[in-house]
């Protein structure tokens, strides 16, 4: 697709729309006519007007050092988040209850509705008041009780017309109230102002009190605590009078000489064992190798003489052997019981010098930790005495730059709002317009038919003003320039135009559905085809329904359809045969010859596929120039599909603003499908008031809905 087919399809489609919406101009003028004064009414009669006071204040950083708070107590931050704390302190339900308990707001019908008075008479009242015309006078309904008043409730309401902003750049801010009363309005801003300056120092009040109930709390604590320490100290000290650097420095070095005694007695303990062990280990031994192990003088001489023989040498030998035993036994116990004695004073020393030690230790820690509670105890004792000399000096962090003198008119915006109101009906109108036309799936118009189907509208027949179908003869009889004769005017001569080599003959007229205007538009254009001086018949090719009875009551007791194609049938009852001049009945009225439906035990389909049929068509051709079928609706029976091989022309009647678009291409494709080409469309049943009602005007001039009831297979 090129680019100016695609500038073409989207122009097309927005004249489309436009078009759509200038045809339905009225709907969208009610809409915007009732958005417009349901606007006004509400702009001037329902709702209140309302006005806007607002306070402007500043934050204040410099504050006076003499005056400046501390103990504790936080002071305003100069960050964006501070500023916005601020703001919404000013809103917070705890300020704006003590505004409401001021004013008492509570009693004010403004934000107390239990105290107002019956809404002013609206749109909203209309349905109420209508339903009031119809009933009796009800009876007086008894008083309501009044309803307790709920303080939440006012405060979210006051809350509400509470507003606050922060100039950029600036430590200023605005404290805006709206109100129906524009001196209220001031009233409630500057109201606000205050409280929020009176709570500024009240919370500064209550932190410095609390700073000082707590710095008084804490100080008694540490002074406590100072004592309780203190007294510890003491004790200690008695406990251990000797605990002192010194001794335990004397203890430390009388326990490094007694390690050097224990030492060498251990020494010594080592060697008088060794020496009696030698002993011990020779004891069984010779003279001489006793004398070698002990190395003794004395005994070394008396080996000599034992070796000489001398008498007693022996045994003064073997009584010296025994002496030093004995002697090497008490040098081994006297030096184990000084080592000993030893160990036993070096552990003595150690556990004096750890228990010393430790109280030493014990006391110092006391002392570090008693000096360092009393720098805090003299540190909070200062702060309390600060503290206390600042309650009741402390100043507001903000002040009031612009009081609020007198409220200015805010709502409501008449005009905005009845503007709006008339846009919103129009566009409400327009989405009315545009929604019915997306939700339809009938045909309105020849052009909107022709462009689904593509197929040409031969006609566009109005439906006929007359009441019951005898009368719908009549007045196509004594009305041959009404305008609905006029369009079957405009069809005969778009059917004969539509072949000029070959015009058609036999016509046949069918539909998708009953009551679709078919058989009307058969009747009325075979009285045109009659009115060009031509033999028409018209036969009824719906012999299941029969509804020509109903336009032709004469003709009920003459012969039939069925009776004509008994004739040429070998196997037909010769008494129900007849021929088509005895059958035919000629209306006066309309020129034409009709030919009648039959009640059939056999299947309509089965005797128009007959061999009989066939030659029945072949007969009334010699004897008529037109002849029109009015046969069943194709989505009902088979019985259009078998005749239409037989007509010259076929006809397809669609029902105005009724037939959907489904069923119409349904009916189309099962005529397809047995090969017929359908000549052209009738759009039928067109209601002028309808065109009007969808926005189409006067283009056409007529048209109407048909109806039916009964079944096709009902007889």
């Amino acid at each position: 697709m090129t680019a100016a087919d695609q500038d073409t399809g989207t122009t097309f489609s927005i004249l489309t729309i436009l078009n759509t919406l200038w045809r339905g101009k009225w709907i969208i003028g009610v809409c915007a006519l009732i958005g417009f004064l349901h606007a006004a009414n509400k702009a001037y009669r329902v709702e209140v007007p309302t006005y806007r006071a607002t306070t402007q204040m500043a934050l204040n950083f410099d504050t006076d050092p003499a005056l400046e708070v501390t103990g504790g107590v936080p002071q305003l931050g100069r960050d964006q988040s501070s500023f916005n704390t601020e703001m919404e302190i000013i809103r917070s339900r705890e300020l704006i209850g003590r505004l409401v308990d001021r004013l008492d707001l509570t009693q004010d019908p403004e934000f107390n509705p239990a105290l107002r008075g019956d809404p002013p008479f609206g749109l909203r009242d209309v349905p109420g008041w209508v339903i009031g015309l119809f009933r009796a006078d009800p009876e007086p309904a008894p008083a309501a009780a009044p309803r307790p008043v709920n303080r939440n409730a006012v405060i979210t309401r006051v809350r509400n017309r509470i507003s606050t902003s922060i100039q950029r750049f600036t430590y200023v801010f605005s404290i805006s109230a709206v109100s129906e009363d524009p001196r209220k309005a001031a009233l409630l801003s500057n109201t606000l102002a205050e409280i929020y300056r009176e709570d500024q120092i009240q919370s500064k009040v209550q932190g410095t009190e609390d700073a000082a109930i707590w710095l008084s709390d804490r100080v008694s604590d540490l002074q406590a605590e100072l004592e309780t320490r203190q007294n510890e100290i003491n004790e200690l000290r008695a406990r251990s009078a000797l605990a002192s650097p010194e001794a335990i420095a004397q203890l430390n070095s009388q326990s490094v000489a007694a390690t050097s005694q224990l030492q060498l007695a251990e020494l010594a303990r080592t060697r008088a064992e060794d020496a009696l062990a030698r002993i011990i280990a020779v004891e069984d031994a010779t003279p001489a190798e006793q004398v070698a192990a002990l190395d003794d003088a004395q005994l070394r001489g008396l080996l000599a003489r034992v070796q000489t023989g001398e008498a007693t040498s022996q045994q003064r030998f073997d009584r010296r052997f025994v002496q030093l035993r004995q002697q090497a036994e008490a040098e081994a116990l006297r030096a184990q019981s000084q080592a000993t004695e030893l160990q036993s004073q070096i552990d003595r020393l150690s556990l004096q010098f750890e228990s010393q030690s430790a109280d030493l230790i014990t006391i110092e820690q006391l002392e570090r930790e008693t000096e360092a509670t009393r720098i805090l105890y003299e540190t909070f004792l200062n702060r309390l005495r600060e503290t206390s000399v600042q309650i009741g000096v402390q100043q507001a962090d903000s002040r009031v730059l612009s009081e609020a003198l007198w409220g200015s008119y805010i709502a409501p915006r008449k005009s905005r709002i009845t503007f709006m109101g008339f846009l919103m009906g129009v566009l409400v109108g327009a989405g009315i317009v545009l929604g019915r036309e997306m939700l339809q799936n009938t045909f309105r118009t020849a052009e909107e038919l022709e462009k689904r189907t593509r197929l040409s509208v031969l006609g566009q027949i109005p439906r006929i003003p007359a009441k019951g179908r005898v009368p719908t003869i009549m007045y196509l009889a004594n009305k041959p320039t009404s305008a609905a004769a006029e369009s079957v005017r405009n069809l005969r001569t778009s059917l004969l135009m539509s072949d000029i080599d070959r015009p058609p003959q036999v016509i046949m007229m069918t539909s998708s559905l009953p009551a679709e205007g078919k058989t009307t538009t058969a009747i009325a254009l075979a009285q045109n085809l009659a009115g060009l001086d031509k033999r028409v018949l018209l036969i009824e090719g719906d012999i299941r329904r029969r509804t020509f009875s109903a336009y032709f009551p004469d003709a009920t007791e003459r012969p039939g359809i069925l009776s004509v194609i008994a004739q040429f049938s070998q196997n037909a009852d010769n008494k129900r045969q007849a021929s088509l001049e005895e059958a035919v009945l000629r209306n006066g009225d309309l020129g034409i010859d009709i030919l009648m439906g039959e009640k059939s035990a056999i299947n309509a389909a089965d005797v128009f596929a007959s061999s009989a049929f066939r030659d029945f068509m072949a007969q009334a051709r010699t004897l008529y120039d037109y002849i029109i079928v009015d046969t069943p609706p194709v989505l009902v029976v088979p019985d259009a599909r078998v005749i239409g091989p037989y007509a010259d022309a076929v006809l397809y009647a669609v029902n105005w603003d009724k037939t959907s678009q489904t069923q119409v291409a349904e009916g189309l494709s099962q005529l397809a499908k047995a090969n017929l080409r359908v000549t052209g469309l009738v759009l039928t049943q067109i209601d002028p008031r309808g065109m009007r009602r969808y926005g189409y005007g006067s283009k056409y001039g007529y048209g109407a809905y048909g109806g039916g009831k009964n079944g096709y297979y009902d007889n």
